[in-house]
This record gives C-alpha cells, sequence and structure tokens, in this order.
C-alpha cells in the first residue's frame, strides 16, 4: 500500500508540474501574437501602424512599425513630436 501511495504522489507531482508549464507556454504564446493595445481615442497619421504604446502623466506615445516614435498632447490628442528612431 506505502508502495502505491508513494507511486500516486509522483504521477500527481509530475501532472501539476506539466500543467504549470503549460500555462506558462500558453501565457507567452498568446502575449507575442497580441498586438499593442490602444485607446480608440488616438488616431495615427494615415499609413502608420503601430507596435507599442506608453504613456505619461500629460502625454502618450506610440511607436510606429516605421521605427518612430509619435508623442501625442493627453488633452488635445494632437502630434506633439515625432522622433526617428536610427538603426546601426
Amino acid at each position: 500500500m506505502l508502495r502505491f501511495l508513494r507511486r500516486l504522489v509522483t504521477l500527481l507531482t509530475t501532472v501539476m508540474i506539466a500543467g504549470v508549464l503549460m500555462i506558462l507556454v500558453m501565457l507567452v504564446i498568446r502575449y507575442r501574437t497580441t498586438r499593442a493595445p490602444l485607446p480608440p481615442v488616438i488616431t495615427l497619421p494615415s499609413g502608420e501602424e503601430a507596435s507599442a504604446f506608453t504613456q505619461g502623466p500629460d502625454w502618450y506615445a506610440v511607436v510606429t512599425e516605421g521605427n518612430e516614435i509619435l508623442i501625442f498632447a493627453r488633452d488635445s490628442g494632437k502630434l506633439r513630436q515625432r522622433i526617428s528612431i536610427e538603426h546601426d
């Protein structure tokens, strides 16, 4: 009976470890395939697609697929600054 209980505990431990690993893999896959979350009030210049978003106290910034950072005023939504990202 003790041998059966030991095997059962080992099996349960293995299944729990596999379950946790499976959940972690699923989370990583999900977050790699999702697009950058953008509030619906942001309108980007034509032809631009967002890849990242961040915000500060009175501004928010969008990193575009064209390697530019667009900084908008939070109160008016107008483009305040456009920064080009240089490649090496």
